[in-house]
């Protein structure tokens, strides 16, 4: 069963299996289709998101084992839908419960294991060779030799000796603990680090291991294994190989075979060796099974999604395989219409003047990649540099050329690289590839001149290597073992790029760039502030036509901040020369009791007014005692990891305590009876007089990602007003029974009702179920109709952005308003526009429908197609903000 919608539902031990099955009927009653599930393999114990998997091949006994989620996917073909799983290819969790890492520690090259991990077993360090790192020490070796860290230990039920290292266990491997004929408290009193002589021996027994226990610090440097991003608890599987690819989707396949799944999200689907490999390797095994489903031959095709960040210009072709991505497309594309580009000099000269910081963001990123090169991805880019020389001296024209001058001309090159990654193989590059590079390497050989390095012939061979060919004519592509060494530095460059993308951007210069934290989001570039209508068209009319299965998001539990906050901080666009004002009093006020003594602090100070108007509740009054404090406890969270993030007072290798401190002062100079007290309360004023507009705002996001070509998620919550933070704030428990009480009062609300109560969310309820309503009944329409961007006429006319979905004789017409903050004002009672701002402006319809009886499936207003098919947009905006119009 082909998804029509989907909820993103985050398990774990306290929402497992049973609590998710006791809200099918309330999802149900919403209009969704199927569960999306974040992964419920097995996971490392108390994991509270499900990505660090010990176990790929077992149903996690936390969220209660494939029986309880067969019993959930029962209950929902009860109600007639169906079960998304996500799947975690790229990675496990380095931990005991791994039996697989667990094996490789103790056999080292020669566990059945070895190779179906990323490790580099032949590393340049020569500690390393035939070992893999370790470094899960919280001190350096010696200091954890000498307190205790590291310890020899027995374990009685395995009547085996282990290490013990910072609470986590260490297999010996067979043959290198003596036999020393001794009980084992004598024993361990032989190993103990109380005295040099028994550090010694445990020294000695640790060298003959198959991994060297190693100080965390040290990982970034060192490591000689694939991580996931900078994560060292995460290490990175090969699931290129046939057999780890079998072993690792075994259970997926088995329950999509058996009728339980209809589908799979696929997890950091670029930190793959062959992306586009995997995904056809994907397709062809789900369809092998297709046929054997209870359904029987004929039933829909899984469904598979990947999560992939887009660049501007790329898309998925049909070389994927895959049905689409995961929707970071779409939140850039839907929050970026609803910014107003009127609004972005004056935002960015505020920015500039707060930070003392004119540069744009191209430079930010260009200053974090060089950060993360030189700080977080040594290792990573050491073993690129050694895979390239290895292929430069296979051939007579890089044979000249060191590891350190490849290296220079490497560093420029990643530094400018604009996508996440490239996708060549041992035949070259795709086209899309080809033209990336046509355009990088200019810019990079300009950078390289002005910087007066000889990179030219350089940056040529290295041109070559990275599209998969051997470099010039007098190369020798025959040399034995130089396909392999080609495709070595291909993986190592592919699989570089995404984490260094990632961490530049969202978890660097996301945290550093604060000229409007609306357009600092997953799957967005801040340098692009705004998309005109006419853009978002042909991004949708493009979507209808090539990707009408790719997933519509709006909220994910990786965004920075929630669909509701961004919504909110998209009025401060429009409204830039009042906020300006504000910001600054705030910035002054808050300098006399806590100056900030510095630019950096100043723009930090800038960003987290920003999240405070941005995410403060619509239940929270401006100078409420009660709640105040909750909220703060959120914030404050939320700033440390800011901090952490952006890494220049703080951060989360070098976390600076005092400085960390000071700011979480001036956010406790807030609470209730605090010196700044009365700031708060102004900027909760603030707050609550651009909610309206936000509000408008929220609902033109929720209508387009529901009309939109597309399957579109929720994401667990969000049927109410989403105003969450980064993680771990986005992944709180839902509260379920009040969603359940105003889903039930819904039938008894018309538009007017709604409008009064819309500080609870029910008008963002009832806009979701009943949207979602006309999907179910029109499914085909949804799947397959054609998208129809619609004429505006009018003085608004750059203020409605509407369109219709059309399939033979069924169609939808929805109508949103944008940019309409100044239109509501500050502090309206409500977020409606007044009938008179509409005046003069019109919706014009193809001829086919003029005279057509229309109806508003949102409130049950009836209209007229009007003379030639015109219909006034006060008319239709007159019951709710948005309107969705279906023949009457």
């Amino acid at each position: 069963m082909t998804p029509l919608s989907t909820v993103r539902l985050q398990l774990h031990s306290e929402f497992g299996f049973d609590a998710a099955r006791e809200q099918v009927p309330y999802y149900s009653r919403l209009g969704v289709s199927h569960f999306y599930l974040s992964p419920v393999t097995r996971a490392r114990p108390g994991s509270r998101h499900g990505y660090d998997v010990v176990d790929p091949t077992r149903v996690s006994g936390e969220l209660g084992g494939e029986e309880g989620l067969i019993r959930l996917a029962e209950r929902l073909h009860e109600h007639d839908m169906g079960l998304i799983l996500d799947i975690v290819p790229n990675h496990m969790a380095v931990h005991a419960d791994n039996a697989w890492w667990w094996s490789v520690l103790e056999l080292g090259v020669k566990s059945p294991y070895a190779a179906w991990f990323d490790i580099n077993w032949q590393a340049a360090d020569p500690q390393l060779r035939g070992k893999v790192m370790a470094p899960f020490l919280a001190r350096p070796y010696a200091e954890s030799l000498a307190n205790g860290d590291i310890r020899l230990a027995y374990d009685g039920r395995a009547a085996a000796w282990r290490i013990e290292a910072c609470g986590n266990p260490y297999p010996i491997a067979e043959g290198t603990m003596p036999g020393l004929g001794l009980d084992p408290a004598q024993s361990q009193s032989l190993f103990s680090g109380d005295h040099a002589d028994g550090r010694q021996r445990l020294h000695d027994l640790l060298e003959r291991q198959h991994y060297r226990l190693s100080w965390w610090r040290s990982a970034a440097d060192g490591i000689n294994w694939r991580r996931f991003f900078d994560i060292t608890e995460l290490i990175g599987v090969r699931v290129e190989l046939e057999e780890t690819f079998e072993a690792v989707h075994a259970l997926p396949l088995s329950l999509y075979e058996d009728g339980w799944i209809d589908g799979l999200r696929i997890d950091h689907v670029d930190g793959l060796a062959d992306p586009l490999g995997y995904c056809r390797r994907l397709r062809t095994a789900l369809d092998e099974r297709a046929s054997r489903r209870p359904a029987g031959p004929g039933s829909d095709r899984a469904w598979i999604v990947v999560e992939k960040i887009l660049a501007p210009s790329e898309t998925l072709d049909g070389d994927w395989q895959a049905d689409g991505t995961t929707g970071y497309d779409f939140m850039d594309q839907v929050g970026a219409v609803l910014h107003d580009p009127g609004g972005k000099a004056a935002l960015t000269s505020a920015w500039s003047a707060v930070a003392q910081d004119g540069r744009d963001v191209r430079e930010h990123v260009r200053q974090a990649r060089a950060l993360m090169l030189q700080r977080y991805f040594v290792a990573e880019r050491k073993a690129l540099l050694e895979a390239l020389h290895d292929v430069a001296q296979r051939g007579l024209e890089g044979r000249d050329w060191s590891i350190e001058a490849i290296g220079r001309v490497m560093d420029e090159l990643l530094i400018d690289f604009s996508v996440y990654r490239t996708y060549a193989d041992g035949s070259g590059r795709r086209q899309a590839d080809a033209d990336l590079f046509k355009r990088l390497l200019p810019v990079v050989a300009e950078r390289l001149e002005l910087e007066r390095y000889e990179g030219g012939q350089l940056l040529a061979c290295l041109d070559g290597w990275l599209g998969g060919k051997p470099c010039g004519s007098v190369a020798i592509p025959d040399a034995p073992g130089s396909g392999d060494a080609r495709k070595a530095v291909l993986n190592r460059f592919q699989q570089l790029t995404p984490p260094l993308a990632a961490k530049s951007l969202e978890d660097t210069v996301f945290y550093r760039y604060g000229r409007l934290l609306s357009r600092n989001e997953v799957g967005s570039d801040p340098a692009v502030f705004s998309l005109s209508v006419d853009d978002f068209h042909q991004q949708n009319a493009w979507r209808a036509r090539y990707g009408n299965m790719s997933m519509l998001a709006t909220a994910t539990h990786d965004h920075k901040r929630g669909e509701d906050v961004r919504a909110r901080l998209a009025v401060l666009s429009e409204i830039p020369l009042q906020w300006g004002r504000k910001a600054g009093g705030w910035l002054r006020d808050a300098e006399h009791e806590y100056p900030v003594g510095s630019a950096r602090r100043a723009g930090e100070r800038y960003m987290l007014f920003q999240m405070l108007v941005g995410a403060w509740p619509l239940d929270l009054a401006p100078d409420a005692a009660s709640g105040r404090q909750a909220y703060l406890d959120r914030i404050a969270t939320w700033q440390l990891k800011a901090l952490r993030e952006a890494k220049q007072g703080s951060s989360w290798m070098a976390p600076d305590q005092a400085y960390e401190a000071r700011a979480a002062e001036f956010i406790d100079s807030l609470r209730v009876g605090g010196p700044n007290h009365a700031l708060l309360t102004e900027i909760g004023e603030f707050a609550h007089d651009v909610a309206p507009a936000g509000v408008v705002n929220s609902l033109a996001q929720l209508m387009l990602r529901l009309m939109s070509p597309g399957i579109p998620d929720l994401y667990q919550g969000t049927e109410l007003w989403d105003f969450s933070l980064v993680d771990p704030d986005n992944r709180r428990a839902v509260a379920y029974e009040p969603r359940s009480r105003l889903l039930e009062e819904l039938d008894g609300k018309d538009s007017s009702a709604l409008l009064r109560d819309w500080r609870s969310g029910a008008v963002k309820q009832s806009v979701l179920t009943r949207s979602l309503a006309l999907r179910r009944s029109m499914p085909e329409l949804f799947r397959k109709g054609e998208y129809v961007p619609l004429r505006i006429d009018g003085p608004r006319s750059g203020h409605v952005l509407a369109f219709m979905r059309v399939l033979g004789e069924q169609h939808a017409i929805v109508v949103v308003p944008r940019l309409c903050a100044q239109a509501i004002g500050l502090g309206a009672s409500t977020p409606m526009l007044p009938a008179a701002y509409w005046r003069g402006t019109r919706l014009v319809l193809p001829s086919r429908y003029a005279g057509a009886a229309l109806s508003d499936a949102l409130t049950g207003e009836r209209f007229g197609g009007g003379a030639g098919g015109v219909l006034d947009v006060a008319g239709l905006l007159a019951g709710l903000p948005v309107a969705l119009l279906v023949e009457a």
